[in-house]
């Protein structure tokens, strides 16, 4: 079954995708007939050498996005994974002549329909009395046998896009410009990896990977690699990786080793998160330094894609000052991140945290009883959370994330790492506060803020007394945070709704004379009816707002936690006979 993609055609896509980056970009503009963009300022470029380069679509933002000054002055771009048309690079070739440039060098990727077509267009342009020069970049350093075709050319290209871009604005002739970044090219390294494959539009996916299989050292065209690896850790697939492209065993290895200086790119094959791009990227900045090599500058993001494939390549660019500066030039080019031209290895990458305000001295004996009920309470909470884990998830599997569980048995780690630290402290405002941060900190989600702004809010009205009167207010106070940040409001199927149903009940406790235990049993009571009444509600609040009623046939996970929460305090309370 061929995969889903949101095109217009299958025929068309190549041109709608460089139109739309046209449409979006006043800087750039189309050659009329052909798949070609160009900088919409060519008749500034007149007396300077211009830049031309491409080759199939599907590798966006390459090559279309490094048009700019400082970068490419245009791009051919062929069918997706194929090579542009000898009719259109030659086009092309003519354009920039007409505009006056004083030359024209052509960055081609080592691919046989690259170096063919472009080179038979520089033939004919040459024919025609205009000076063109080619330089064919392979960096890839997957095969360790060289082949009769060469490295191949992967993202390492977008790196001689600009030096020769920055070379091309200073003024510098066609004959040097070629002959500078020919040597560049000697210089650099790139290796691919990936989770899966891609599928071209109105096709299958080009390969299939089991699900504890990764791709290591595969082209940019879909083609599978050069071997295939177990499932593993960032770190141990990074290592690998940099073992791989930089072992001198290896003939097509780029030669950094100790003390070393390098441009890292850290480039998104086209279907990886965030998420994943962040951690691969601190993995390779980490294991760098840890072998010694000093790392200038690191570019980290999508340069050259596969269409949607699941993968990262990692270029190894050896550099000096001078080739830094050409790096660091200014460019207009959108797709070229906005890097600091500071060096990444030896920057201070932290700052100390500040200092938690001074708490005030605990009145009460630390070790006292209060202490200790104090701890008996949290262990019960945490015992109680650890067991729900599995259930709270399931509940909230229908709501969408299913992790409910997972966030609170976070929260119940948290609070025992923490007892074991020593004694909490007896100020049951100090106590709430310190909780408040440890699970703003430790649970994560918004069930951590929920009960971080509670704790906080209801720490407050115990700073003064601590009667029963003074309880009832911390839980006004702390349902009254939760409304008015959470926008939550009873009945709409949140935890807030087990314990509103509490709060109701320990108003009890503002009257004189009021029974601890009686009037906390009542509220347990209520907040647990409340939890099970959820499951015949419609969310109003939270994630579960988003999800058809007729799907949340369960209580809401976290009205349930809650509920268990205050059970645990009362059963604790009653076994003290407090």
């Amino acid at each position: 079954m061929t995969s889903k993609k949101l095109v217009n055609s299958v025929a068309g896509c190549a041109d709608d995708a460089l139109a739309g980056l046209v449409a979006c970009n006043p800087s750039l503009q189309l050659l009329q007939g052909h798949r070609v963009a160009l900088r919409s300022d060519l008749d500034s470029l007149k007396g300077r050498v211009a830049l031309l380069s491409g080759g199939g679509s599907g590798h966006e933002p390459a090559h279309a996005g490094f048009i700019g000054k400082g970068m490419l002055t245009g791009v051919i771009a062929g069918a997706v994974f194929t090579s542009p048309a000898v009719g259109s690079i030659l086009a092309a070739i003519r354009a920039v002549a007409q505009a006056g440039t004083v030359g024209t060098l052509l960055i081609v990727k080592n691919y046989t329909g690259d170096r063919l077509n472009f080179g038979l267009a520089r033939e004919q342009a040459r024919a025609e009395g205009i000076p063109v020069e080619m330089v064919v970049v392979g960096d890839d350093s997957a095969f360790t046998i060289l082949k009769k075709a060469g490295r191949r050319g992967l993202c390492g290209t977008v790196l001689i896009h600009k030096v020769a871009g920055a070379l091309a604005e200073a003024g510098v002739g066609l004959e040097e410009i070629t002959d500078r970044v020919s040597v560049v090219t000697k210089a650099m390294g790139t290796l691919g990896v990936s989770l899966s494959s891609c599928s071209v539009p109105g096709s299958k996916p080009t390969f299939e990977l089991s699900a504890d299989e990764v791709e290591l050292g595969l082209g940019i065209h879909g083609e599978a690699g050069v071997r295939r690896i177990k499932m593993a850790t960032t770190d141990e697939i990074v290592a690998l990786m940099l073992d791989h492209m930089t072992s001198s065993s290896n003939v097509s290895h780029v030669p950094v080793q100790s003390g070393s200086s390098v441009v890292l790119m850290v480039n998104n094959l086209g279907g990886l998160s965030f998420l994943e791009l962040g951690i691969i990227a601190d993995a390779a900045v980490r294991s760098l330094e840890g072998r010694g090599v000093k790392i200038a500058r690191a570019l980290v993001g999508t340069f050259m894609s596969a269409l949607e494939m699941p993968g990262i390549s990692l270029t190894l660019l050896l550099v000096d000052e001078p080739l830094l500066k050409l790096i660091d030039a200014e460019t207009t080019a959108s797709a070229w991140p906005n890097v600091a031209k500071v060096w990444v290895t030896g920057r201070k990458r932290s700052r100390t945290a500040p200092m938690e305000p001074l708490a005030a001295p605990d009145s009460a004996t630390a070790a006292g009883a209060a202490s200790k009920q104090m701890v008996l309470v949290l262990e019960r909470v945490c015992t109680t959370l650890l067991g729900l884990e599995e259930r709270l998830n399931a509940l909230d599997r229908a709501a969408g994330d299913g992790d409910c569980g997972t966030t609170h048995s976070c929260a119940a780690r948290a609070i025992q790492g923490w007892l074991k630290e020593g004694p909490p402290p007896a100020s049951p405002a100090q106590l709430l506060s310190k909780l408040s941060f440890l699970l703003l900190e430790k649970m994560g989600g918004s069930s951590g803020a929920l009960y971080g702004l509670f704790l906080t809010a209801a720490a407050q009205p115990l700073k003064a007394k601590t009667d029963l009167p003074a309880w009832s207010a911390a839980m006004d106070a702390g349902l009254e945070a939760m409304q008015k940040y959470g926008k939550a409001a009873p009945g709409d199927r949140t935890m807030l709704d087990s314990l509103w149903a509490a709060g109701q009940e320990l108003q009890a406790w503002k009257s004189p004379g009021a029974n601890l235990l009686q009037i906390l049993t009542k509220a347990v009571k209520r907040a647990e009816a409340a939890a099970e009444a959820t499951k015949n509600m419609e969310a109003g609040a939270g994630r579960a707002s988003y999800i058809s009623s007729a799907r949340l046939d369960q209580p809401d996970p976290g009205a349930v936690a809650a509920a268990a929460i205050l059970r645990a305090i009362l059963e604790v309370l009653q076994s003290q006979g407090a």
